[in-house]
This record gives C-alpha cells, sequence and structure tokens, in this order.
C-alpha cells in the first residue's frame, strides 16, 4: 500500500509539472516583463494657454486621460509637476516647453511645444548675471570660497556643480529697499547622506566674513536632517527644497532688504554630498 501511494504522488508531481511547462511555453516572451499592465500609447499631448491679469504667466494642460503624473521642462531640465502647471516666463525670447507623460505601468511618452515671448516683464527682470554658468564671461560673474580641504565649486555645460568639502560661490547684486524679491535656481543631483545645501542673500561680502556665511539667513535650501536630498533631486529648488526661510517662519523664496544698495547671493553646501555632485543652472533673483 506504501509503495502503491508513493508512485501515485510521484506521477500527479509530474503530470503537474508538464501542464505548466505547456502553459508557459504557449505565453510570449515579454509575458512575465508586461504581462498586458503597461500603456506603450501614453497621450503627452498639453495646451499653453495664457494667464489673463498677469504678465508672461502661462497654464500648462495636459491632458488626463490615462496619464497617472507629469513630468515637464520649461528649459532648465524636467521636473515632477501637477498636470495643470502655472509657469512665469518673465524674459522675451523662444521657450520649447517638454512635457512628459507616465501612464499605466511606467509607460512614458514626450511632446513638446513652443512659445513665444515677445516682450519681457519690466519688474522681473533676473538681477543674477551669468546664471547659466555656460560661457567663461557667465562664469566670471561668480567668487567661489572653500571652508574646508576638498570644498570646490566647477564648471560645465550642465552648470556649477559642488562636488565635495564644504565651498560657496556667490555674486554680488544691487537691490532696492523694501522691495519684495523671489530667488530660484534649478538643482539636480543623486541621493545625498548628512548634506546640506544653503542659499542666502546677505549684505555682508563672503569674501570678508570668517567661518561660514549665514549673514542674512537661510532663505531655501536642501537638508537630508529636514528631509529633503535623501533621494535624487531634479527640479526648481523652491518645489523640492524643505529648508525653511528664517526670516519668514516658513518655506519661502521672497526675500526683503531694508536699505537699498548691493547685497551678495550665496548658495553653500556641505556634508555628504552625491557621488558626481549637485549642479545648479538658470539662477534667478527677481522682483516679486
Amino acid at each position: 500500500m506504501k509503495i502503491n501511494l508513493m508512485k501515485k504522488q510521484r506521477f500527479l508531481f509530474l503530470f503537474f509539472m508538464t501542464v505548466v511547462l505547456s502553459i508557459t511555453s504557449c505565453q510570449p516572451d515579454d509575458s512575465i516583463v508586461n504581462n498586458g499592465l503597461t500603456d506603450n500609447n501614453v497621450d503627452a499631448s498639453f495646451q499653453i494657454v495664457p494667464v489673463e491679469g498677469k504678465v508672461n504667466v502661462y497654464k500648462l494642460i495636459a491632458n488626463t486621460t490615462g496619464v497617472t503624473s507629469s513630468l515637464w521642462d520649461t528649459g532648465a531640465g524636467f521636473y515632477a509637476g501637477k498636470m495643470v502647471e502655472e509657469i512665469s516666463l518673465p524674459d522675451a525670447g523662444t521657450y520649447t516647453i517638454s512635457h512628459t507623460a507616465i501612464g499605466k505601468g511606467g509607460g512614458k511618452a514626450t511632446t513638446s511645444k513652443e512659445v513665444i515671448v515677445a516682450t519681457s516683464d519690466p519688474l522681473k527682470g533676473n538681477l543674477v548675471k551669468g546664471g547659466s554658468f555656460v560661457t567663461a564671461e557667465d562664469q566670471a560673474n561668480w567668487k567661489i570660497v572653500a571652508y574646508g580641504a576638498g570644498g570646490n565649486w566647477t564648471y560645465s555645460a550642465k552648470g556649477a556643480t559642488v562636488s565635495g568639502g564644504h565651498a560657496g560661490i556667490y555674486q554680488a547684486i544691487d537691490v532696492v529697499k523694501d522691495k519684495e524679491y523671489t530667488i530660484d535656481m534649478f538643482v539636480t543631483g543623486d541621493a545625498s547622506t548628512d548634506m546640506w545645501f544653503e542659499v542666502y542673500a546677505g549684505k555682508a561680502d563672503p569674501a570678508t566674513t570668517s567661518g561660514d556665511y549665514s549673514d542674512g539667513g537661510k532663505v531655501m535650501g536642501l537638508n537630508t536632517w529636514d528631509g529633503c536630498g535623501k533621494t535624487a533631486v531634479s527640479g526648481k529648488l523652491s518645489s523640492i527644497g524643505c529648508t525653511k526661510n528664517a526670516k519668514l517662519g516658513e518655506k519661502s523664496n521672497v526675500v526683503k532688504f531694508d536699505t537699498t544698495g548691493k547685497i551678495y547671493l550665496m548658495v553653500r553646501c556641505g556634508g555628504g554630498i552625491a557621488p558626481g555632485g549637485l549642479t545648479i543652472k538658470g539662477v534667478e533673483l527677481r522682483g516679486k
């Protein structure tokens, strides 16, 4: 009886394996990878609509059918945005706006459109010089200060990169008393550990100050202790940063000064910076 039972169990096992192999051999090669869940025909179309009552402000309106999330690029690089995204293009010029739509199963598609801005907004001109860091002329507007061994910034076609140690980059800018300004920049980099990335707008010249620059208080930034920078970053600092504005007590990129004259826009970084560094471009200080 025991021998017969073992034979029956063996027979059933072999029969089961034969059925499984038969089924899997009939499936297409990509069935395990896709399983029919990935939509490879995502509609990335979108509209660009001027916002009534605002100068050079536009709404980017994405198609939402079958789209789970949107990535936008207005010229500095892709960032995660909303399906209805409001953007400001203060400077005259031709801009290429790109939208990457992400659909079911991670399927992606990208569409681009051009928008022509005929006239610059006179109140929101960028006071930062060489914020793209592309040419030697751009780079000459900036000065570097190192606070420790290995601290440095380097320039490339991608922008200005801080890749280790503790160092800052800055330039002088003339501002008007009691006028509100906004500061922003595009930041990219891989995940960091125990890192701070801070922006200041102070009246003290960084070349004449000793120790870490802190004049005017932090305006904005990334900080792994505060919860941002632990994963890869890509986007406007005003959106992806988590450091509070010291003067306002909340997350904000708005600054105001009590005198007319020269201030210093300073960006400094230190700690366990991401491999490959953190890169900035499209640096702006504009009237609000």
